[in-house]
């Protein structure tokens, strides 16, 4: 879809849409709202790896999931090579 109807509809870049099939072919959307407290995700991957990412590989992390690509593939042309 396209980044400006996302934007009015409030949905987040990798937050869920919650479709509603309505009578005469209409669809309802709406961002799905978070169900959790932030304070439980924080730490769920603690010790689960000695990895470190650099800030490169944060930066490739966002931009892959941004684009809604699965995890290590990258769109060509990218701005950081």
């Amino acid at each position: 879809m396209r980044k400006e109807l996302l934007a009015h509809l409030g949905v987040e870049p990798g937050q869920r849409l919650d479709v509603e099939v309505l009578p005469d072919g209409r669809l309802e959307l709406h961002a799905e709202q978070a169900t959790g407290a932030i304070g439980v995700f924080i730490g769920m991957l603690a010790g689960r790896s000695r990895h470190r990412a650099s800030l490169q590989e944060l930066q490739e992390a966002i931009e892959t999931g941004w684009a809604g690509l699965p995890c290590g593939e990258r769109q060509s042309g990218s701005a950081n090579p």
